[in-house]
């Protein structure tokens, strides 16, 4: 297969260089002798074997790039070269470097950081992996625990903004219609109050009119007592001037 040299993607992971995926030649020819006839598959050596397992546990645990390029499909898979001791001091150098590049931020949400950090982590699971295939998978479950962790704590978050959206939004509506109730009792109460001034200024000239017509009725009245009394007395004398000469 052919293979080109690529720039290191921008990712903290080790992956080889990527190749170019052309037709597999026919397994049958490795099985068959210059004579034609069947030949006894030659066994690899365990070392071999090793290896292939451990390409494949990587694959499976970071699975290989793939895309195509110029109507060619090209496949990168990670290294399963191990990592030395001045990896691990360049790989912490490298994610020191890439979270000041990129602005990181140093506490809070941040998903460039949490990004890098986990780019750093599949690096860590590729070179303990290499080295022991068992403790490579453990460091997996651990990763895909605290991603399913993540996501728990991602979706609960975003339900609980919803949630205090939906009550925020349902608290502005009840203020509104408070408000709107409000508005309604003032008018209402302005109304009533208008309503009582006009009955009180109804009471007042009700009042007025019948104290006025209490105090022309006793006019009156008196005036008609007045003038009993006057026409009283005089039938009176009349009636005494002429009783008087009979007496006499």
């Amino acid at each position: 297969m052919t293979e080109r040299i690529l720039a290191q993607a921008d990712t903290l992971v080790k992956y080889d260089n990527p190749v170019l995926q052309t037709q597999q030649p026919d397994k049958k020819k490795e099985e068959i002798g210059d004579t034609g006839g069947p030949t006894r598959p030659k066994c690899a050596p365990p070392s071999a074997d090793v290896r292939r397992e451990v390409e494949e546990i990587l694959n499976a645990i970071l699975p290989p790039k793939e895309w195509e390029e110029d109507g060619q499909a090209w496949r990168q898979q990670v290294s399963t070269t191990p990592a030395t001791r001045l990896d691990v001091i360049s790989l912490q150098e490298q994610l020191d470097m890439r979270l000041h590049q990129r602005q990181a931020r140093e506490t809070g949400i941040c998903p460039i950081r949490r990004q890098l950090y986990t780019q750093c982590f599949d690096e860590i699971i590729r070179q303990v992996t290499i080295n022991c295939a068992e403790r490579g998978l453990l460091l997996l479950r651990v990763r895909d625990e605290l991603k399913m962790t993540m996501e728990a704590y991602q979706t609960l978050y975003i339900s609980s903004v919803a949630f205090g959206m939906r009550k925020a939004l349902l608290s502005e509506q009840g203020k509104a219609d408070l408000e709107s109730n409000v508005e309604r009792l003032k008018d209402e109460k302005a109304s009533l109050e208008r309503q009582l001034i006009e009955q009180r200024s109804k009471a007042e000239l009700a009042e007025r009119r019948f104290a006025e017509q209490t105090a022309t009725s006793e006019r009156k009245h008196n005036e008609e007592i007045t003038l009993l009394k006057k026409t009283n007395l005089q039938l009176k004398s009349q009636l005494e001037g002429i009783i008087a000469p009979k007496k006499g």
